[in-house]
């Protein structure tokens, strides 16, 4: 589930090359990996998305600018 209507939170860390996106204030959450490098953070009581994750963020579109990531948003914590 994701979050009806919340801020979009962006922080990219240039030194590891991440970009970190939550909704709302970060908070503890599972990290589950959807894709290479991108992984969905979810609330592990309510399965509700709270943030997203993307490794190697600069040189992933840098190398490849016209790619689209898709990311799963829904159903990523049931096991």
């Amino acid at each position: 589930m994701v979050p009806a209507a919340a801020d979009l939170k962006m922080k990219y860390d240039r030194e590891a090359d991440v970009l970190y996106c939550s909704f709302g204030d970060p908070q503890p959450a599972l990290s589950v990996e959807q894709a290479n490098g991108v992984i969905v953070r979810v609330k592990p009581d309510t399965n509700e998305v709270v943030g997203i994750t993307i490794v190697d963020f600069f040189k992933r579109f840098m190398e490849h600018p016209d790619d689209a990531v898709s990311v799963q948003l829904t159903g990523t914590a049931s096991a």
